[in-house]
């Protein structure tokens, strides 16, 4: 078929997984990635993802939709909000991002995320 392309998160491009609590499955779709992020509770950038970026804050941009669970983004210059299902977010690098309850959290991102825990 042409003029279409589809793929499935359950069939991942590329899975790259966290220190631990989680993963961010890939897909390469019209030239662009997207990803499903699985941040389970516990998570936190600076500890599952800060080592394998090798910065203090993750300086990704994120454009995207929270399926489930709960998450908390703190701003280098100390503001914070929290998202949730149903919300739809976009978050300019520089930021710390922590799981909020017990609920894993499951994000949809459309944004700038190819390098995104990327082990080098």
């Amino acid at each position: 078929m042409t003029g279409m392309e589809l793929k499935n998160f359950d069939r991942p491009d590329e899975s790259r997984q966290f220190e631990g609590l989680g993963r961010m499955d890939l897909v390469q779709v019209a030239g662009r990635t997207v990803g499903r992020g699985r941040f389970e509770p516990g998570w936190r950038w600076s500890v599952n993802v800060g080592p394998i970026a090798g910065t203090a804050t993750c300086q990704t941009s994120h454009l995207g939709y929270c399926e489930s669970g709960t998450m908390r983004i703190t701003m280098e210059d100390g503001t914070s909000q929290d998202f949730t299902a149903g919300d739809m977010v976009a978050i300019k690098p520089g930021h710390e991002a922590e799981v909020i309850g017990d609920e894993a959290v499951v994000f949809l991102d459309f944004g700038e995320i190819a390098e995104y825990a990327k082990r080098r």
